[in-house]
Formats: C-alpha cells, structure tokens, sequence
C-alpha cells in the first residue's frame, strides 16, 4: 500500500486512479489528517505502507521527519516547481527521493523499487527456517530454491516473515496486501490468498509452515515449532 499526503483531492484523486491502474493500493491524507493517523496506527499496519509520497504542501520536513522516526518505508516528494533550497531540505529531513512533477506513477513505482533495492543491498535477507524472503520484489527462497509467487502472495508472505515472532489478525494480513481503506474488496480474499500460498509452501518444504489459530490469527512456524 502506498499512503498519499497532500492537501489538494483532486491531485490524491488523480494519483490514486493511476496507481490503480497499476494494481497498487493507496490511501489519501491531508496532512493534518495524516499527523492523527500515523500517531495512532499500529506497528503492524504501518508495516503494510511500501511507500508515502508527498505533495506539495507547508510542513513536509516536518512529517518527513515523523515518518521516519517509525517507518523504514521510502518517502519520495512531488514538487510543483524546482528549488534547490527546498529539495536540498527535504533530502536533509530524510527524504528518500524529490521528484519534479508531473510524473507518472510507473515511475514512481519504479523509483521506490529502486530505493528498496538499495536498503536491501545493505541489509540481509530475513529467514524463517527454510524460507527466506528479500523485501524488494525478488521471489523468496523457499528449501534452497526460488519460488515464483503472484505479488499478493509474496507479500503476504513478507508481511508473515517481518512478523514471525507474532500472529497477526486475517484484518492486518488484508490491509498489508491491499491498503487499509479498500473498500472494494472483501476482507475474506486472504483467506483464499492464504490457501493457495499453503498449497504452493507445502508442495516444496513437505509440511505447512503458516499456523492458524481460531481468533488469535496467523504466524509463520518452522519445522521444529511445528511439531513442537
């Protein structure tokens, strides 16, 4: 899911439309509006943000800043006009990237692509038992070898990875996948998500290393909790 801050709704509008197109989720914030979301979020949910792209509007060091204090997801912002003092700011306040508008969102999504790249090139990817998965848009590894997944179901796959050490609720799953404010889609399509992912796992490690629990949720096992 990709959050959106701008104070104009014509231009969250427009950028949510194309981003749709491209079969990414968004949701839209004025600024002040995000300030009371992004307090009051959850670790999980936040965990669910791949990107926040911000427009042109007073204070956005400032939030630059606050997103950065409990996010390590890119922030790249849209300027109207150039400006060296003012991208030169923004880079300082954490900024991940400044881009000139107008611009469309394939490159704005290949842009976050390329900046997750470059944070994983610094980073390990994270096991759990004999899956491994990489956080950029690689497939994991699942016993030693690649597997193909549709994106859905990688990111899923990810999201249960960055949260093995806690189940995670049918509800956190879904708003990872397809954005906290998705209307348009019923909540049980992780379910169906889910099932096919289990298929797949099972069908290379021989056993099913995502538990469920009745009203408790979902967390990733290895073979040894499993049979603990």
């Amino acid at each position: 899911m990709i959050i959106l801050v701008d104070n104009r709704n014509d231009v969250t509008a427009a950028y949510r439309a194309s981003f749709g197109r491209e079969g990414i989720s968004t949701a839209s914030f004025t600024p002040t509006d995000f300030d009371t979301w992004f307090h009051s979020t959850s670790g999980p949910d936040l965990a669910a943000v791949e990107a926040f792209i911000l427009g042109d509007f007073d204070r956005r060091e400032t939030v630059t800043r606050v997103i950065k204090t409990r996010s390590e997801a890119p922030a790249i912002a849209l300027n109207d006009s150039t400006g060296l003092e003012a991208t030169l700011k923004l880079f300082a306040a954490g900024a991940d990237d400044v881009v000139r508008k107008p611009v469309h969102a394939r490159e704005i999504i290949a842009r976050i692509g390329a900046i997750r790249r470059r944070a994983a090139a610094n980073a390990k990817a994270t096991s759990v038992g004999d899956i491994k998965v990489f956080n950029d848009g690689r497939d994991p590894e699942v016993g030693g070898t690649v597997l193909a997944l549709p994106r859905r179901e990688r990111r899923i796959l990810e999201y249960l990875v960055a949260q093995r050490n806690r189940r995670v609720s049918r509800n956190q799953i879904f708003n990872a996948v397809y954005g906290l404010f998705d209307e348009e889609v019923e909540e049980s399509v992780v379910e169906s998500h889910i099932s096919k992912l289990r298929k797949k796992l099972r069908g290379v490690l021989g056993y099913d290393p995502i538990d469920t629990k009745r009203f408790l949720g979902y967390q990733i096992v290895t073979r040894s909790s499993e049979a603990a």
